[in-house]
């Protein structure tokens, strides 16, 4: 496995993508509102339940644990026949810790989801990204992700 280099010392253990546990969701959590700015609780304990004891052949929700802690997450699913199309793997959610980024912890997070989609018998991934989150989806063009053949479109519901 590659080492990894947080914030500007080297890392002295080896930089573990795994299964999430139940213990590591305070740190996920931590992590999501530190890059967020919104704590949200509730929803990650879902996201927990869903994806994390319930994943499967499907649903994934890995983190990345270097020297104990958890430096970042991903969470992923296969979705079938979605708008038409065949199964793809979707990237729901990625994060990694402000001070660990440009570390490859992102790289290795992603790489990961796509080996559980390639077991999974799919052949695309696809995400959806804010047109003004520049850090995210400069994240996802340098993992060579680039526009999909969708518009996304929204209305208000009153």
């Amino acid at each position: 496995m590659a080492r990894a280099t947080v914030g500007s010392e080297a890392a002295t253990e080896t930089l573990r993508v795994r299964q999430v546990q139940t213990a590591d969701l305070d740190q996920v959590i931590a992590i999501d509102a530190r890059v967020t700015g919104v704590e949200k609780t509730d929803y990650w304990y879902e996201v927990f339940h869903r994806y994390g004891t319930r994943g499967g052949r499907q649903r994934f929700f890995f983190v990345a644990e270097l020297d104990g802690a958890v430096e970042g997450f991903v969470v992923g699913e296969v979705r079938d026949w979605e708008f038409g199309e065949p199964p793809c793997g979707w990237v729901f959610g990625v994060a990694v810790r402000p001070e660990a980024r440009l570390a490859g912890i992102g790289s290795r997070l992603l790489e990961a989801l796509h080996s559980a989609f390639r077991a999974a018998g799919v052949t695309k991934a696809r995400t959806l990204v804010a047109r003004d989150n520049h850090l995210v989806l400069s994240f996802f063009r340098s993992q060579g992700m680039m526009a999909a053949p969708f518009i996304a479109l929204e209305s208000d519901i009153d």
